[in-house]
C-alpha cells in the first residue's frame, strides 16, 4: 500500500523498497550498513539520487553554507592562509567531496575574489560528486566561475585543500549493541510488507577489530554505530594529498564520548521535511539517515597515513577564531539595517551551541608547520581525541 503524506506525496521508494525486499528474500536478512546504504546511495532510487534537492528550505535540512555565506567566507579564509603558508603556489586546488548544492564552492569563491584577488586567480575548486542531478544544481548555480571542474573521485598529488563539509555522517554504517555481554549486529529482515529489525552476530570482524583499536566499547544495553567508511574515505584523502590541509566538518564526538556507557541509544537518526526521526526503516528513500562520526577513529586514519594532526575544536570556536564576528564589527550607517539584522541572525545560527556547537571540526596537514587560525587558543587535540576526558557528559 502506498505511504502518502499530508501534502499528497508518496513518502517510500516503492521500487526501491522492493529492490530492498527483494535482495532480503534472495540472500536472508542484510545487514543495517547495507539498507542504509541502498536506501540512501543506490544509484537510480537512493535518497540523493532524486531530481529534487535535499538540503535548503525545500530539502529535508540546512547545513550550514545555506544558513548565510558567512560561512563560505570563513572556510576561505582558512584556506588563504594555507595558501600563503605554502608559499602562494599555483595552480592552487581546493577539493569539496560531497559539495550538496554547490553553495559552499560559491560563497567560497566569491569571497576570494573580493578578499584574495590574487588566491582566486591560482585558485581550481574541484566538486566531487556522483551525483548527476546534484551535478546539474550545482553547474547551474557555478556558471560563470572560472577554475571550476567536477569529477568523480579526489585528483591525485593535490596542493591546496581538502574540505569534506557534512559528508561523513551520511555514509553508511554498522548498527550494533552489547548484549549478556556480547557484542551483536542489527540487521533488516522483510515481514508482512515493512522492513524489521533483527539481531545476529558481527557481520564482519572488522567491528571487533574497530573497538579493539580504540581500546573500548559501549555499555551492556547500549546500542551505538560503527562507520568503517569513514576511516576509509580518510586514508583514500590522505593518499590524495601532497601538501596543504584536509578539513572535515561534522556532527561527531571523541570515541570515549561517542561510545560512553551512559549514551544508550547511540546517535542514528532521520530527517525528513526538516523534522527529526527515529525509525529509519520508513520511508525508505525518502528520509535522510545521519550517524555521529568517530573523529578518533578518523583522525588516527589520517595519522597512520602520514598526516599531522593540526586542531580539533566545535565549529563554533573554529568561526569565532577565523574571525566571523567581524561581519557585525561596522561603523553605524555603513550596512543598511535590514542587511545588518541578517547578518547578526546568521551569526547567532551559525554559533547557536545546538547547531554549530555540536558540530565538529578536523584539520589533518601536510607540509604545513604551525597552528592554523582556526584553532588558535582551542586545546590540544591529542588530549581531546585520545583522552578519556572526554567522555564527560555533556
Amino acid at each position: 500500500m502506498a505511504m502518502i503524506d499530508e501534502f499528497g506525496i508518496h513518502t517510500e521508494n516503492e521500487d526501491l523498497h522492493a529492490l530492498i525486499a527483494a535482495e532480503i528474500a534472495a540472500h536472508g536478512p542484510i545487514p543495517f550498513r547495507r539498507f542504509m546504504e541502498l536506501a540512501l546511495h543506490h544509484p537510480r532510487y537512493g535518497y540523493y539520487a532524486g531530481p529534487e534537492p535535499v538540503i535548503g528550505p525545500r530539502g529535508d535540512y540546512l547545513t550550514s553554507p545555506e544558513i548565510s555565506p558567512l560561512f563560505g567566507a570563513m572556510i576561505g579564509r582558512q584556506v588563504a592562509e594555507v595558501w600563503h603558508r605554502l608559499g602562494e603556489p599555483d595552480p592552487f586546488l581546493v577539493v569539496e567531496p560531497g559539495p550538496g548544492n554547490g553553495t559552499l564552492a560559491r560563497d567560497l569563491l566569491r569571497w576570494a575574489a573580493r578578499a584574495e584577488p590574487a588566491l582566486r586567480r591560482a585558485l581550481r575548486y574541484v566538486l566531487v560528486e556522483p551525483n548527476p542531478a546534484q551535478e546539474e544544481r550545482q553547474r547551474r548555480l557555478l556558471a560563470g566561475e572560472p577554475g571550476v571542474t567536477w569529477g568523480q573521485a579526489l585528483p591525485e598529488g593535490i596542493t591546496g585543500c581538502i574540505v569534506a563539509n557534512e559528508l561523513l555522517d551520511a555514509l553508511p554504517v554498522h548498527l550494533v549493541r552489547v548484549s549478556g555481554g556480547e557484542l551483536e549486529e542489527a540487521y533488516v529482515d522483510h515481514a508482512r510488507g515493512r522492513f524489521v529489525e533483527v539481531w545476529g552476530p558481527p557481520s564482519t570482524p572488522e567491528i571487533g577489530r574497530y573497538f579493539a583499536a580504540l581500546g573500548l566499547r559501549p555499555g551492556e544495553g547500549c546500542r551505538a554505530e560503527v562507520n568503517l567508511e569513514a576511516p576509509r574515505w580518510m586514508r583514500r584523502a590522505a593518499a590524495a594529498l601532497a601538501r596543504g590541509l584536509i578539513l572535515t566538518l561534522d556532527y561527531g564526538y571523541p570515541a570515549a564520548r561517542l561510545y560512553a556507557p551512559w549514551r544508550r541509544t547511540g546517535t542514528l537518526l532521520c530527517f525528513y521535511r526538516h523534522a527529526p526521526a527515529d525509525d529509519p526503516l520508513t520511508r525508505v528513500g525518502r528520509q535522510d539517515i545521519t550517524a555521529h562520526v568517530d573523529f578518533t577513529t578518523l583522525a588516527r586514519a589520517g595519522m597512520e597515513a602520514g598526516l599531522v594532526l593540526a586542531g580539533f575544536t566545535t565549529q563554533r570556536d573554529f568561526l569565532v577564531a577565523l574571525g566571523i564576528h567581524d561581519a557585525l564589527r561596522v561603523p553605524a550607517g555603513a550596512v543598511p539595517g535590514e542587511e545588518f539584522a541578517v547578518r547578526y541572525r546568521a551569526v547567532l545560527e551559525l554559533l547557536e551551541p545546538e547547531g554549530g556547537g555540536r558540530v565538529r571540526v578536523l584539520a589533518l596537514t601536510r607540509g604545513l608547520d604551525g597552528r592554523l587560525r582556526g584553532f588558535a587558543g582551542t586545546p590540544d587535540p591529542h588530549r581531546a581525541l585520545f583522552s578519556r576526558e572526554s567522555a564527560q557528559m555533556p
